[in-house]
């Protein structure tokens, strides 16, 4: 069982995976991130932690820095021009409000509420503080309560487009679950877009990943937050249909390798077990 007090171990993860970019992979660097390091504090000798090895998990670290950029990228573009909110679902220890505060937008991090307490603490205590156009939005989403009623209460505009973003959580609910979160987003104000990771099927893996794929299943299920739903890219895209999307593309790991990773010298490239949906309403 998760420790209900403070951020989830995968988002502390993720955080240092952030960060371990900065130090093991050579520049240009794809996103420049230690936030969530800071937040963690997890002592000098946090990089000999054996999920942290750069070789062992190089793609899936590329693949964390990736999306983190493609929403940074959706998030700058879309300011001010059609947003002027950013929805975060499973935020975690996400630092875009940290970094880039002159974007202008008001930021709706949704997570557990300890992991918002803490981050709320952290946050003070390194000196960044929550900002009124920082909202840390606690969703016990396993007691099932909605998130957007939990931004209403928030004060969230329902009359104005939106940009919302779930990275890394899909694989972590019920297809159910999905189709939900799906419909929640489609029924946003007109000119809002969702941007949300899903795992594809092994089957559908690059042979030599699916044995990686298998290991961090198993690590998954040992810290009580087994892998549930995958989707292929025809899939996810019919699901966005139903839901009433009007409009939907799938963003593949390919694409966002040429995209931010083409002539590396050190061959970092982003897994493919990860790929997007970005569908507007």
């Amino acid at each position: 069982m998760q420790d209900s007090s403070g951020p989830d171990p995968t988002a502390v993860r993720v955080a240092l995976w952030r960060a371990l970019h900065l130090y093991a992979d050579e520049p240009p660097h794809v996103l420049v991130d230690d936030v969530g390091l800071r937040l963690v504090d997890p002592g000098k000798h946090w990089r000999l932690q054996p999920d942290m090895n750069p070789a062992a998990r190089a793609r899936v670290r590329a693949s964390v820095v990736a999306r983190a950029r493609i929403v940074e990228d959706l998030a700058v573009e879309q300011a001010g021009r059609v947003v002027s909110q950013y929805v975060i679902l499973g935020a975690g220890l996400d630092s875009f409000a940290q970094r880039r505060p002159e974007v202008g937008l008001t930021i709706f991090e949704i997570d557990r509420p300890g992991t918002q307490a803490w981050k709320r603490r952290r946050l003070t205590e390194l000196g960044f503080g929550v900002p009124d156009w920082l909202r840390l939005v606690p969703v016990d989403f396993e007691a099932g309560t909605s998130w957007r009623e939990a931004l209403d209460g928030a004060g969230f505009d329902a009359g104005k487009p939106a940009l919302v973003t779930a990275t890394g959580l899909s694989m972590y609910l019920t297809r159910g679950a999905v189709a939900a979160l799906l419909r929640d987003a489609a029924a946003l104000a007109p000119g809002s877009t969702l941007a949300m990771t899903f795992q594809l099927p092994i089957d559908l893996l690059e042979p030599e990943e699916r044995p990686a794929r298998e290991r961090t299943m198993e690590g998954a299920r040992a810290m009580g937050t087994p892998f549930i739903s995958f989707f292929s890219p025809p899939e996810i895209l019919a699901m966005a249909g139903d839901a009433g999307f009007r409009e939907a593309r799938h963003l593949s790991a390919a694409e966002t390798a040429s995209r931010y990773f083409a002539g590396r010298t050190d061959g970092l490239r982003p897994s493919s077990t990860e790929e997007m949906l970005v569908a507007v309403v």
